[in-house]
C-alpha cells in the first residue's frame, strides 16, 4: 500500500472508527437531501450548513498522519487540503504530495457533489467523510450538539485560557476521538485529532487562511 493510499485509509477509518456498534438511527431513503455522513453502522449525522461556520473562510491546510505500520514502525505522511467556505457553499479538495487532485467535494443547497480520482474509488474514502473530520474541528460546538444528540452521540468542549479540547463520545459512553487545539482559535494553532480506538493521530496545520 503506497503512502497516499495509507493516508486516505486512515482518514476513512477515523470517520468510521466506532463505530462497529449499531444503533437505531438510520438514514432515510426518502430524504431528498444527501448531506448525511456515517458515524457508525446504521448511525448517520446531518452535516451543518456551510453558513453555520459563522464566517467566510479560505484555507490551505496540511494533514500530518502518524500511525504504526504493519511492521510496528512509526510512520508519518502528509496530505495537503484546500478548503473554501462561503455563506452558501463549501468546497474541499485533497491533493497528493506532487499536486494531483485526488478527491474533491462541493456542498451547496443540502447536496454533496463529489469527485474521486479515476481508479481509486475502492481505495479512497468518500469525500464527505473527510469533510466531516474537518467540520467537526472547525464548526461551533452549538452547531454540532443538536445533530449528534439525535444519534445518542455527544461532543463536549473544555477551554483553558489559551487552548481547548473536544471529545466525541458514542451512545455507549465510549470515547471515540479527542481533539486538542493549541489555540482557542482553531485557525491559529495545530489541531491534534487522536483516534483512541485505532491508535493513530492526525495533526491539522493551517498554513494560511483568509477569514471574513
Amino acid at each position: 500500500m503506497n503512502h497516499v493510499t495509507r493516508i486516505f485509509s486512515i482518514l476513512l477509518a477515523m470517520a468510521l472508527s466506532a463505530c462497529s456498534t449499531p444503533s437505531h438511527t438510520e438514514k432515510s431513503d426518502n430524504n431528498a437531501d444527501n448531506n448525511q455522513v456515517q458515524l457508525a453502522e446504521n448511525t448517520w449525522v446531518t452535516l451543518p450548513q456551510p453558513a453555520e461556520l459563522g464566517y467566510r473562510l479560505t484555507a490551505s491546510q496540511l494533514l500530518n498522519v502518524r500511525y504504526i505500520d504493519q511492521t510496528k514502525k512509526a510512520q508519518s505522511n502528509q496530505l495537503p487540503i484546500q478548503l473554501q467556505i462561503t455563506q452558501d457553499k463549501l468546497v474541499l479538495a485533497g491533493f497528493s504530495s506532487w499536486g494531483t487532485r485526488l478527491l474533491s467535494l462541493t456542498y451547496q443547497d443540502h447536496q454533496l457533489d463529489t469527485y474521486v480520482m479515476a481508479g481509486l474509488g475502492n481505495t479512497l474514502p468518500k469525500p464527505e467523510q473527510v469533510l466531516f473530520n474537518l467540520m467537526i474541528t472547525l464548526y461551533p460546538l452549538e452547531v454540532w450538539q443538536p445533530r449528534l444528540q439525535q444519534t445518542g452521540w455527544v461532543l463536549t468542549e473544555q477551554q483553558t485560557q489559551n487552548a481547548k479540547q473536544r471529545k466525541l463520545i458514542d451512545q455507549h459512553g465510549k470515547l471515540i476521538a479527542e481533539i486538542n487545539y493549541a489555540s482557542i482559535d482553531p485557525l491559529k494553532g495545530d489541531i491534534t485529532f487522536i483516534n483512541h480506538a485505532l491508535d493513530f493521530t492526525i495533526v491539522i496545520k493551517t498554513l494560511q487562511y483568509q477569514q471574513d
